[in-house]
């Protein structure tokens, strides 16, 4: 059957980084940057990181704007170029996730078996 077309279902991703996290970049201009992530793109798999991947774009008059002007802001980052930071140690560390008896999860840092806390 050549006409048929067959859907395709987005595929939904979990990930252990959450807004609110503060992250590393590991890889890129803008390696050993640290910042809290602003925004979560999952369909992207992308992140917002604050002050990182700095853009300017160029915006002509309107009335919601009226100068128009040069505006500067944080493009996303690819989720793989970052590393959750452990509020303990301060340093960047992979995560694994622990299960409560109760059900309830848990991000764990790796380096130092501390409990990283949700935003």
């Amino acid at each position: 059957m050549a006409g048929k077309k067959t859907k395709v279902r987005a595929r939904q991703v979990k990930y252990r980084v959450m807004k609110g996290d503060r992250v590393k970049v590991i890889r890129g201009n803008f390696r050993d940057a640290e910042g809290p992530v602003l925004r979560v793109l999952p369909g992207k798999d992308r992140v917002v990181v604050e002050g990182v991947n700095m853009r300017k774009r160029h915006e002509r008059p309107t009335q919601a704007n009226p100068e128009g002007g040069i505006i500067t802001f944080e493009a996303p980052i690819h989720i793989s170029n970052v590393m959750l930071v452990d509020p303990a140690g301060g340093e960047a560390s992979r995560t694994r996730l622990r299960v409560e008896a109760d059900g309830t999860k848990e991000r764990i840092s790796t380096k130092s078996g501390n409990p990283i806390p949700k935003p």
